[in-house]
């Protein structure tokens, strides 16, 4: 490889946020090992994640069909495919590129068994180490350095700004302020990863630190319910900021509390402390907070012995047992103790 000709490469995942989160390691040491040129294929409402990373020399996506792309990427003549999606689509990328190419190990079968049946046969793994195995043998290996995200300049919240701020005590105010307060990522994708909202109220509730809600536009109402019943420390910003700005508040903020979402593995880039609330997922699946080499461990706060979960390793819009035991076990006093504040 010399340098008028760097290796070029194309990195697949069409989705979701957390997951081209997690791709981030694969790109740094492609770029920073190797000097390759890397390229990423997503889906096109995810192609700003990777907007301000240095190690992404172009990110190419497509919008409803991987038509409107192909002839594209054909044209690039790639040296090598890293395929971190492996589903139909990312192959009929490969068939129509004809490349050297490799795809991540989803480890599917294993999951459904501790699903279907609780028997754990699961490497003890991390899927970001799966994501790596897929470019070893191209003379790289795992920097130790975890996960990356880059928040753009423009982006970076004033924390002067937020909303609701100026309604708060000054003490609280100030705390805020001076980054004294708890991020609290109340959304995910499904209703069975989410504690409900009147139960995240009752964690909120007796924390004496301001807590900001972080969420999308979905997550709106339900941080409005929480806030209500919470008390006037607690500021919902769900749906007020868009990712970056999201990322800045995770960034500027004293300790995470989130559920298994996207928002829990930008907080783990932005190497937070970072209290994780587990309902139908369990870590076993391998893709809690990866943190670089050396760091304290994210806390995990889960019912472990509850014998339907897993129920899903992706997750459903209600509990299909009907008691929802994996979160309303959970007590407020579990999630207190893992924080900043239960050593003050």
């Amino acid at each position: 490889m010399s340098q008028s000709t760097p290796f070029k490469v194309l990195v697949i995942r069409f989705s979701s946020i957390g997951d081209i989160v997690l791709t981030t390691p694969v790109m740094r040491v492609l770029k920073k090992q190797l000097g390759a040129e890397v390229h990423f294929l997503t889906k096109k409402s995810f192609r700003g994640i990777l907007e301000a990373n240095p190690n992404v020399d172009k990110v190419w996506f497509f919008e409803k069909k991987l038509g409107e792309v192909l002839p594209q990427l054909q044209a690039e003549k790639f040296d090598f495919v890293c395929d971190l999606h492996h589903n139909l689509r990312s192959l009929m990328v490969k068939l129509a590129l004809r490349r050297p190419a490799r795809a991540f190990d989803k480890l599917n079968w294993q999951k459904w068994l501790l699903v279907r049946f609780k028997k754990n046969v699961l490497p003890k793994i991390h899927i970001v180490d799966r994501y790596l195995a897929t470019v070893l043998h191209l003379g790289v290996k795992n920097d130790g350095e975890g996960l990356d995200y880059f928040i753009p300049l423009a982006q970076e919240v004033d924390l002067a700004e937020i909303p609701g701020l100026d309604a708060l005590s000054v003490e609280l105010k100030n705390q805020v302020l001076a980054g004294k307060y708890l991020a609290y990522v109340i959304g995910a994708a499904h209703a069975t990863k989410r504690m409900p909202a009147e139960r995240i109220a009752e964690v909120c509730r007796n924390i004496p630190r301001p807590i900001l809600l972080l969420g999308g536009p979905d997550d709106a109402q339900a941080g409005d319910e929480i806030a209500t019943l919470a008390g006037a420390h607690v500021l919902n910003t769900c749906g007020k900021f868009n990712l970056h700005q999201s990322a800045s508040l995770l960034r500027q903020s004293e300790h995470v509390i989130s559920h298994d979402t996207g928002l829990m593995h930008m907080a783990a880039a932005l190497q937070k402390p970072i209290t994780v609330v587990w309902g139908n997922t369990v870590p076993a699946f391998g893709m809690y907070p990866y943190l670089p080499q050396g760091s304290a461990p994210a806390t995990n706060v889960e019912v472990a012995d509850l014998a339907c979960r897993p129920c899903s390793k992706i997750g459903f819009g209600q509990c299909p047992q009907g008691h929802f035991r994996c979160m309303h076990d959970i007590s407020p006093e579990k999630i207190w103790e893992t924080l900043p504040l239960a050593n003050q």
